[in-house]
């Protein structure tokens, strides 16, 4: 139990999701690192609406910027909730890898 306000909650807040770090790998396909610890895949073509249009520029969406644990593109102009790409996106485990020798 926790009190916050004057309420006593049942159970503990879940610590709020940010992006710890977020890489391009290929057309509009970021390597996403959450404060979890989780590394995950996130596809921005699921990103659809006129404020997402300008990710059709390579040079926007291969140019991400985190701001206060939120990927940004286009000076800020354009951002994405750290919870929608950690739900709309895929795990990535680096351990599953094979290298040829």
């Amino acid at each position: 139990m926790y009190e916050k306000d004057g309420i006593v909650y049942a159970d503990n807040p879940e610590p709020m999701l940010l992006v710890k770090d977020v890489k391009h790998m290929y057309s509009g396909v970021y390597l996403v690192k959450f404060s979890n610890e989780q590394v995950r895949l996130f596809d921005s073509t699921v990103l659809t609406g006129p404020v997402f249009e300008p990710l059709r520029d390579p040079e926007i969406y291969k140019n991400p910027v985190i701001q206060y644990g939120i990927v940004t593109w286009d000076n800020g102009q354009i951002d994405c909730s750290p919870d929608y790409m950690y739900e709309n996106s895929f795990e990535y485990n680096t351990k599953d890898i094979v290298c040829a020798k």
